[in-house]
């Protein structure tokens, strides 16, 4: 699978005897971790354990001996482990069990993350390739058809996906109070649409990187189409590579990816690039409080990835350029919804995808998609939108942009 290894991961095919006491003293060890969800848990011999006062949702079959274990032995990395590879098989309403699940488990004790690796130029390309490079074609089988892979910004519950995207960019434009004429730098552009967006509706000059080979070959076909190549150049560069000024400063989802390491390298490019009456916005996943991602999403979906939360952002990528925060707007709720029209189109794909990978694929990026859109729903995942311009500049928005 290019792009996804799956290898070592705990098969469905190991052999296993009936379930001993001990297998059965551990299921009912995991199944006292998340108590108060309605989950029936069952063996592979055919032992289960039934909700103590609710009917099960869901149920969660367990294959084999060596899927239990690893459940006890790390839940975090092995409930995904496990499903992906089809030795646990989940039957029953499965984004109800998730939600039952994530609400069940205890909170996680308060901690500073320990640091990762640096995310460096290398590495930054090497976690673009896992994950953005599986082929244009996957991906435009359930995004939207302007190809935006970012949280949506629904004006009603009722928008559809492709409008809540287009809203979404033009959100982004009008807090940024993009002029004709303006310079644009944004870091981390995917396939394009933002870009191509500001340029046509705002009047602006866009210069837009990226180190996903796939995603710049789009972006620059698409804008040679719509005839905006002269107002748009698609950069295959890391963001750390920015050279030039600008009068805003863009990055929807990108600072996830960063690496909290990487955070003042940041603050000095758009230190370095941004005018004297310049805006920036940063779009990202964020948290409450300091926490590392889930580790199977971090081996499986996101290797290198860190939700910050908004201390984080504030101290190491804006104060040290001495840039001032104008306005935070959370849009947990719009990514939820963003995460729910993704899963459907997935699920409505899902034989495509089958062909084009196989099977324990469709599964990881279905934990995935419908575990992200539940992080959004039960709260422990943000998605900040952050407005900043330049300490003193009194060029900035009056009020804030009527609608937002």
């Amino acid at each position: 699978m290019r792009g996804h290894p799956l290898t070592g991961t705990i098969s469905a095919h190991a052999t296993a005897a009936g379930s001993t006491w001990l297998d059965r003293r551990i299921l009912g060890r995991i199944r006292r971790s998340v108590d108060s969800a309605p989950v029936r848990f069952v063996l592979w011999d055919g032992f289960e354990i039934e909700p103590a006062s609710q009917r099960a949702i869901a149920t969660i079959h367990f294959k084999n001996r060596l899927a239990l274990l690893s459940w006890a032995w790390n839940p975090d990395l092995n409930f995904g482990e496990t499903y992906m590879s089809g030795a646990v098989e989940i039957s029953g309403d499965f984004g109800a069990l998730l939600d039952a699940i994530y609400r069940a488990l205890p909170p996680k004790p308060r901690r500073w993350p320990a640091f990762g690796r640096a995310n460096d130029a290398r590495a930054a390309r090497d976690n673009v390739h896992h994950h953005y490079d599986l082929g244009n074609e996957f991906y435009r089988l359930w995004l939207d058809r302007e190809m935006v892979y970012t949280c949506a910004y629904f004006p009603t519950p009722q928008s559809t996906l492709d409008e809540a995207q287009v809203a979404k960019m033009d959100l982004v434009c009008r807090k940024l109070h993009l002029a004709p004429g303006e310079r644009v730098i944004e870091a981390g552009c995917g396939w394009g649409a933002l870009a191509l967006f500001m340029a046509r509706h705002y009047g602006v000059t866009v210069t837009a990187f990226n180190v996903s080979t796939e995603q710049i070959a789009y972006a620059r076909a698409r804008a040679c189409r719509l005839g905006l190549s002269s107002r748009v150049a698609f950069v295959e560069d890391d963001y750390r590579n920015a050279v030039g000024a600008c009068d805003a400063f863009v990055s929807l989802g990108m600072l996830e990816h960063v690496g909290l390491q990487d955070y003042p390298t940041l603050g000095r490019v758009i230190n370095r690039t941004l005018t004297a009456t310049g805006r920036g916005l940063l779009h990202f996943i964020g948290r409450d409080r300091p926490a590392p991602l889930n580790p199977w999403i971090t081996r499986r979906i996101f290797p290198g990835a860190y939700p910050p939360v908004l201390r984080e952002v504030f101290e190491r990528v804006l104060e040290p350029a001495d840039l001032s925060v104008l306005d935070v707007e959370n849009l947990r709720l719009h990514y939820a919804a963003t995460l729910e029209h993704w899963l459907q189109r997935f699920e409505d794909a899902s034989t495509h995808v089958a062909g084009q990978f196989d099977a324990a694929f469709v599964r990881a990026w279905r934990l995935y998609l419908a575990g992200a859109r539940v992080a959004f729903t039960t709260g422990s995942m943000q998605l900040f939108q952050v407005l900043f311009a330049r300490s003193g500049n009194n060029a900035i928005p009056w009020v804030r942009v009527s609608g937002l």
